[in-house]
Formats: C-alpha cells, structure tokens, sequence
C-alpha cells in the first residue's frame, strides 16, 4: 500500500516510523507546511517532498495519512475521500463540531474508508481490558475511572490554539470511555480549573478537570484530567462490573521491586507519551492497513470521532456553566448549526 504523509511534525514522524516499518505499506511522499520538516523527514526515509494536494491527487497513491494541524483535518479527510484514498486522521476531526459534523455528512458513504487516530485503544493492555469486558469476565459494567494526567503542562503558545483541555487532551479519554462501554453517554458533567499554570488560565483554558458521564442504563463512568503529574505520565483505567474488577495499571521505567525494612518501592511510570504508546501507534497502523485493504471495517471510524468532539463540546459546556449537558442537545444544536 503506497502512503502519502500530510505532516511531518512530532505526530508525522511517530506515524512515519510506523508506515515504515509495516511490510505492507511503503511511504512514498510527505508534505508539511515547513518545507524544513518535510525535508528531515523524506531524508530520513527515503521518500518524496511534495504538496498536499499533490499527494491527495496522486492516483498511484492508495491512502493517506493525516498529521496536520487540527484545523486542516476536515478539509483534509473531504478532499482524501473524494480522491478515493483510505485515510486514517489524527484526533480530532476539527475543533468545531459543526464542521466536523459537516465533514460526515460531506464523505456520505466514503465514510467506511476514514479512520480516526485514537491510538489508545490499540495500546495492548487496554485491548486486553476490552476484550475481557467483552468476554464477560466481570459480569456486567457499571463504574468506569479513567485517569489521564501528562507529567507537565505543553508551551501555553500551544494552549491558546489547541482547542482546550477537554477537546485537545481529554477527547483521548472520551473515546476509551466509548470504546469500554459500548456507547456514548446520555449526559455529561464537568468541572475544571487553572491550578497548574495561572497562563493556562489566562489564556483561557483549564489544567485539571473532572467529568462524570452518565448512561441510559444507570452506569457511570469518571475522568480525571491533569496537566501535571511529576512523577511521570499517569494511564491508568479501572472497570468495576457485577461479577469483580478489572484495572490496566501504568507501564512503568522497568519491572524491578525493591522490598526491604524500609518498605516496597518500584520504578516511575514511563515519562513521555512516546515511550507509553509507541506499541499502540504499530498496531493502529496495521489495523488500519487491515481495514484498507478490505479485511475488516475501520475499528476507529469517522462517526467515533464525531462522538468523541461531542462529548468534549458537551463537557466545555457544563464547566462553563457548572450544569450537566445532555449529549442529544450538544448533537443536535451541531446539526443546526448552532454548537459553540
């Protein structure tokens, strides 16, 4: 399968590594609106330097894989679907829910050949989670926690164009809660506040958050958000059901456990985001490769990420008002034209 990279930044190169290495998928141009990154790139692995639109023209070209800034993403995945490639997009679909909202009603049924890149549900311990969930190892759902702190706060620069806690970090945790329990929430809660960084605060956004989603058949699930945890990067997920508990723990620096009069100790967990999820990015793009090459349907699909920007619109909302938003209104008011 012949790729084209829209891309080459921090994400590209992490997406790069994992096209490269597939055995059947070959890189064979990349764009990116600073000539420089895409030049270090193609040097890197061997392929052209080219345009976007280049590359989404390219007939020899069977899909295309999205790594821009958030705000080309559906101008991106409408022009990729029109051109007839498989496309596999980076999280979120836009900052807009209108507009991404746009976008899926714009592909029609092109639809079936998007993938949205929520890589966190490849990570093999939460894969592992699902699965026995799935297979019923402990009965039926009813509480789900997901904590999701980063070990430092990004540039605020980054901040002010990122769309905010809830649509830039926390839409990772949004979609695991849809991936865990099967559906989306009916109504979602949130609270959030500057206590990490007061620029963050400044500039707008919120550093620590909690939101609670409820469902129509009484479960709830609970996410914890934070900028800052100084003691490594904190992904952690706990599923209590009818018959017992499960819980994926944080993969830690190494596996060594010193016990002695003093007490246990064991190392941190990994630091950065790369050492915790570079297996899961593998295993998306196989997955995805799987899915373009008509073996299976997308597992991550344009209408997940949809969802997804949905509830963070719901959960902007509630902490803005301090009340809990019903996800059918936040959907609705998209449709109308009428989300903020």
């Amino acid at each position: 399968m012949r790729v084209g990279l829209l891309g080459a930044g921090r994400i590209g190169n992490v997406h790069a590594q994992a096209i490269s290495s597939h055995p059947a998928s070959e890189l064979v141009a990349v764009s990116d609106a600073f000539e420089k990154n895409a030049q270090a790139l193609a040097a890197n692995y061997g392929c052209d330097v080219r345009s976007s639109e280049g590359i989404i023209a390219d007939p020899s070209i069977d899909a295309v894989l999205i790594a821009t800034s958030t705000d080309t993403h559906s101008d991106l995945i409408e022009a990729a679907a029109s051109a007839g490639k498989a496309v596999l997009c980076e999280k979120p679909v836009d900052l807009s829910l209108e507009r991404a909202s746009e976008c899926l009603r714009a592909v029609g049924d092109k639809a079936a050949g998007i993938m949205i890149g929520f890589n966190r549900r490849f990570d093999p311990s939460f894969a592992t989670l699902k699965a026995a969930i799935d297979a019923g190892d402990i009965g039926k759902t009813e509480l789900l926690s997901i904590t999701s702190f980063d070990p430092a706060p990004p540039p605020v620069e980054y901040i002010k164009v990122s769309g905010g806690l809830f649509r830039d970090m926390m839409i990772h945790d949004f979609d695991m809660a849809n991936f865990i329990m099967g559906e989306a929430p009916v109504s979602v809660s949130a609270v959030g506040s500057s206590i990490v960084d007061p620029a963050i605060g400044a500039a707008g956004d919120v550093d620590t958050a909690v939101v609670t989603l409820t469902y129509a058949d009484g479960r709830i699930a609970v996410i914890k958000n934070s900028r800052r945890a100084v003691y490594g990067y904190d992904q952690r997920v706990e599923v209590l059901g009818s018959e017992g508990l499960l819980q994926a723990q944080n993969v830690l620096e190494n596996t060594v456990v010193k016990s002695t009069t003093a007490g246990v100790s064991s190392a941190k967990p990994t630091y950065f985001f790369l050492e915790r999820y570079m297996p899961a990015y593998k295993v998306e793009w196989a997955a995805f490769v799987e899915a373009a090459k008509g073996k299976s349907a997308m597992p991550v699909n344009l209408h997940d990420g949809v969802a997804a920007l949905a509830m963070a619109e719901a959960a902007t909302q509630s902490a803005q008002t301090g009340q809990p938003v019903a996800l059918a209104q936040v959907i609705g008011n998209s449709g109308r034209g009428e989300a903020a």
